[in-house]
């Protein structure tokens, strides 16, 4: 033990706690300039979202590339994560689609100007498309499971379409103010309701 009552390995296992609270907030902090001000938005804006200096934004991702990805790859999880959390919290399985559909919808409008950052580097962006499908579409799936086995939706829907779909739905939605994305894709997902 040392003079602070704590062992070695504990303080060591604080100080990992606290450099993964930083770096999410780092990407927190990047993921809202880049839905403001895209992904060539000036790192010192950032850090002053942030809280932090420009030196700790680089310390942690040296390139611009590397926060791109960050950012890329900590949306994904945030999505993925929310799944479970959302059939668990939701009043159904439905209301638990909605809301996650929601949430990706918004990752989606965001990431078109994250994924357009990265054309240049074809085998990375495959990367990143592959850890978004792996990490998603079971998510979609399980959700689209639950509300079929609920008998709110029709059963057999395929998680891979469905996103694909949403995807579709929310190209040029970043760009062009007169289109709304998530009205049509939520008329989308009404579409699925069983009726009668």
């Amino acid at each position: 033990m040392n003079d602070t009552g704590q062992s070695p390995a504990g303080a060591t296992g604080s100080r990992r706690k606290d450099a993964r609270r930083n770096q999410q907030t780092l990407l927190d902090a990047a993921a809202a300039v880049f839905v403001t001000s895209g992904v060539e938005a000036p790192v010192r804006d950032i850090a002053a979202e942030a809280g932090v200096g420009v030196g700790t934004i680089y310390r942690h991702f040296p390139t611009r590339a590397d926060l791109v990805i960050a950012v890329y790859r900590h949306q994904v999880d945030a999505c993925a994560e929310a799944g479970p959390d959302l059939l668990a919290s939701s009043p159904s399985a439905f209301v638990a689609l909605e809301r996650w559909v929601d949430l990706f919808v918004g990752f989606l409008v965001t990431k078109h100007g994250l994924a357009a950052a990265l054309q240049n580097d074809n085998a990375g962006f495959e990367t990143l498309h592959a850890y978004f499908l792996d990490r998603l579409l079971p998510v979609c799936a399980r959700l689209l499971d639950a509300a079929a086995a609920s008998g709110e939706i029709r059963s057999g829907l395929d998680a891979y379409p469905f996103m694909r779909g949403i995807g579709n739905l929310c190209i040029g939605a970043d760009s062009d103010p007169r289109y709304d994305a998530r009205r049509l894709v939520a008329l989308l997902v009404a579409g699925l309701r069983r009726t009668g």
